[in-house]
């Protein structure tokens, strides 16, 4: 991977491949995917190669093969796929001879471009490149651009269409379904999800051009599930440049702007769009794409970082690019997978990464799609009424694993090998991991004080907070031997204790849950009499505020310790303490069950990833400097940061303490978690909960930005390695441009009101009409 290719007005935006080697695609086809959050293509090669992972998928089109299976993302039709003969040989790297080759991911474009130097086999030589991207401004097209220029007189015989034999690693997903070809040019193939019943129309058309338009000769053909062009003898004269075009586009059934009633109607509307489409041609499309693509990112939301190393730069572009195409902003039906798009881990599943990791991102840049993925929460409630009913509770149970709204609960039960046992290891998370309902809570909470959206409370968040304590209340065990309410039997944030007792997060969240509840069942009894009976006939809130007042005070929350320590749970701080340096400095993650499986790691004070310290951090203003210090250096030695969500959280808290340097070290241990050496770490897709970290170590880490009891507080302290840092965050309906060096800090209403703007700057309340300006505080 090389970072540095970027020159001119393109500096420190690109992402470079220098060499190909097929056991190392996975990294590539991840980092370089492309998408617009309607859809997200894994970028394979349009040649075949093993160990590839060719997959396409649609947000929120999830498929079941089996009842004893989850439902997932299914791998849709191939339509990047293109072969080509050179003179009747195969373009295949992997045979002759690579004279230069550079693959590109242009973060400021979104546009992926390949180029390469091939001596064929038999000594003739070929320049080709080859250009891609999916538009953001038509969000059901991709388009690609082929050029071929010999070095010698050639012919091309080219094979291209679209391949609907694609698996989820063996599970095929869709019905065989039609192909047809319009027109002599526009191949059409529909294929419906074998339990879900969604159909998916993909169309694909070809244009070339060689000085002029030419139409090769050509022949269609079809396949099981594949519709294809075989061209054959295209001459190309040496030093002559023969371009391909390829244009395709994705409709499906569940398209939320969709009005067609049967899949005919839908596929002629398909049809219709793709014929606009290639008369648009490649370079207006292009054109769009990129008006589209910096309109809702690079103008709107620029990140700048003047650093001694300016990958840091491009790190936060990389970690934009892909919150940008892994997001559905078009759809509140929908939500991210732990993975975006760029992959099958996960099955496209939504975690609590979402709310904690990523939606922090867009609620303080762009509050219209943090909105609609709360919205996406809200609309998923009859699950979590499901999941609390089966389980045996009252309220919203929220599913550890979610897919679409009413599919419930879909973590799958089995996971990796034992290593002492050789059977599969049991997935819990799904059972017994329960802080996700106040992790939505909490997130929906943030969104309405950062934002001050009213209507987003009157109409989903009142009811999400009281319904998700309802849950909570529900939840507790009364002790009666130390006559109080407890929590057990659950799995923390740290994943590495299971069936553990007062996971301190789960109760500190559970009851600030509640506490938040009861505030608003009362504000809504006071102000909103008509929102109150109306929430009063869904959720029995007379019932319900008496359940929460009565269990409010006696809920356990673990005490720190006399040494400063918060316990993790009753028994962390019991448990065997050992030398863990050589899983700290892994090369890869995991490493801690070459030598031990869950089992023994339950019984030993490691930790997977962030638990008591991300507490810390989310309620921050429940504990002193001093607590956080003392919990630090406690629990971060134990922490292997096994996930990728835990380093940029560490980060954060590191800034906190004033460690600048460490928290640096974090944030650049986040960042080449997938832009990093290590070939390995993405193959599975990027890792979408860390890139958001990424931006929450940058903005909540070193600019200091935290919001805390509805207040707003900005308090920048930048790592040595850094100069200078701007950026934009929304609060409260306007947006404030920030701009931090070592000695100053700069907050300016990009448009100034007289309506006094009050905010706290290194803990000192500030009134700003316009623009304020302070000298940088020791933390």
């Amino acid at each position: 991977m090389n970072y540095t290719t970027g020159t001119g007005d393109l500096q420190h935006w690109l992402v470079s491949e220098d060499g190909f080697r097929t056991e190392w695609l996975g990294k590539g086809e991840a980092v370089f995917s492309l998408g617009n959050g309607y859809m997200g293509l894994r970028s394979v090669t349009e040649e075949h190669y093993a160990n590839e992972k060719r997959n396409s998928f649609v947000a929120g089109t999830f498929n079941k093969f089996a009842e004893n299976e989850v439902t997932e993302l299914p791998n849709a039709a191939d339509i990047l796929w293109m072969e080509f003969k050179l003179n009747g040989i195969r373009f295949d790297l992997t045979q002759g001879t690579i004279l230069t080759y550079r693959r590109t991911l242009n973060l400021k474009k979104a546009e992926l471009v390949r180029e390469v130097t091939w001596q064929s086999p038999d000594g003739n030589v070929y320049d080709l490149t080859f250009r891609r991207f999916v538009s953001m401004a038509h969000l059901h097209v991709i388009a690609q651009r082929v050029t071929i220029t010999p070095k010698q007189d050639s012919t091309l015989s080219l094979t291209s269409g679209i391949n609907g034999q694609m698996t989820n690693s063996g599970v095929q997903h869709f019905l065989e379904g039609t192909k047809r070809l319009y027109d002599g040019r526009f191949m059409q193939q529909i294929q419906t999800t074998t339990e879900s019943g969604i159909d998916f129309v993909f169309h694909s058309v070809h244009r070339f051009h060689q000085r002029e338009s030419i139409e090769p000769m050509s022949i269609i053909k079809m396949d099981r599930r594949q519709i294809f062009f075989d061209y054959s003898d295209v001459r190309i004269p040496a030093n002559e440049t023969l371009t391909i075009e390829k244009y395709s586009t994705i409709f499906t059934s569940r398209d939320h702007d969709m009005t067609a009633d049967t899949t005919e109607e839908l596929a002629s509307f398909a049809l219709n769009a793709t014929r606009e489409v290639e008369a648009k041609g490649y370079d207006r499309l292009f054109a769009d794409h990129v008006q589209a693509f910096d309109e809702l990112v690079w103008s709107r939301t620029p990140i700048t970082i003047r650093s001694k190393d300016m990958f840091d730069q491009l790190a936060i572009r990389f970690a934009q690019y892909h919150l940008a195409v892994m997001t559905p902003k078009h759809d509140n039906r929908m939500n991210i997978g732990a993975k975006g798009l760029s992959g099958e881990g996960y099955k496209g599943h939504t975690f609590w990464d979402s709310e904690i990791f990523i939606l922090p991102y867009y609620t303080y840049t762009n509050p219209t799609i943090a909105r609609s993925l709360l919205e996406y929460r809200y609309l998923s409630l009859p699950g979590a009424h499901r999941k609390a009913n089966e389980n045996g509770y009252d309220g919203a149970m929220f599913p550890w694993e979610s897919a679409w709204l009413d599919d419930g609960e879909v973590t799958p039960i089995w996971g990796a090998a034992d290593i002492v046992t050789g059977e599969a290891t049991k997935i819990w998370s799904g059972f017994i991991e329960q802080h996700i309902t106040s992790d939505i809570a909490f997130a929906a909470w943030q969104y309405y004080h950062v934002t001050g959206d009213q209507d987003f409370m009157d109409r989903y968040g009142y009811e999400l907070l009281i319904d998700t304590a309802k849950f909570w209340a529900s939840r507790l065990e009364w002790n009666e031997s130390e006559n109080r309410y407890e929590i057990n039997q659950v799995v923390g944030p740290d994943e590495y204790k299971e069936h553990v007792n007062n996971n301190a997060f789960t109760n500190y969240t559970a009851h600030w849950n509640i506490q938040k509840a009861i505030e608003y069942v009362e504000l809504l009894r006071r102000e909103k009499p008509e929102l109150y009976e109306r929430l009063n006939e869904k959720l029995d809130l007379q019932a319900t505020e008496t359940r929460f007042h009565h269990v409010l005070d006696l809920i356990y929350l673990p005490q720190v310790r006399e040494d400063g320590v918060l316990p993790q749970d009753d028994t962390y701080l019991q448990k065997e303490i050992i030398d863990l340096t050589k899983y700290k400095n892994q090369e890869n993650v995991g490493s801690l069950f070459y030598d031990y499986n869950l089992e023994q790691v339950n019984e030993i004070q490691v930790s997977k990833q962030a638990d008591v310290m991300i507490l810390m951090y989310l309620l921050e203003d429940l504990f002193s400097a001093e607590i956080k210090r003392s919990n630090w250096e406690y629990y971060e030695p134990k922490t292997l940061h096994d996930s990728s969500l835990s380093l940029s959280t560490h980060s954060v808290l590191a800034s906190d303490l004033g460690d600048q340097e460490l928290a640096y070290d974090l944030f650049r241990r986040a960042s080449e978690i997938d832009l990093g050496p290590n070939m390995k770490t993405s193959d599975a897709g990027i890792h979408a909960a860390s890139l958001g970290g990424i931006w929450q170590a940058v903005i909540n880490g070193f600019g200091g930005v935290r919001m805390t009891s509805g207040n707003l507080l900005i308090s920048p302290m930048l790592p040595k390695a850094w100069d200078e840092l701007r950026f934009p965050i929304a609060w409260k309906g306007e947006t404030l441009d920030i701009w931090a060096t070592h000695d100053q800090v700069t907050v300016t209403r990009r448009s100034p009101s007289t309506k006094p703007l009050v905010i706290e700057v290194y803990g000192e309340k500030q009134t700003i009409l316009d623009t304020f300006t302070s000298e940088v505080l020791s933390v």
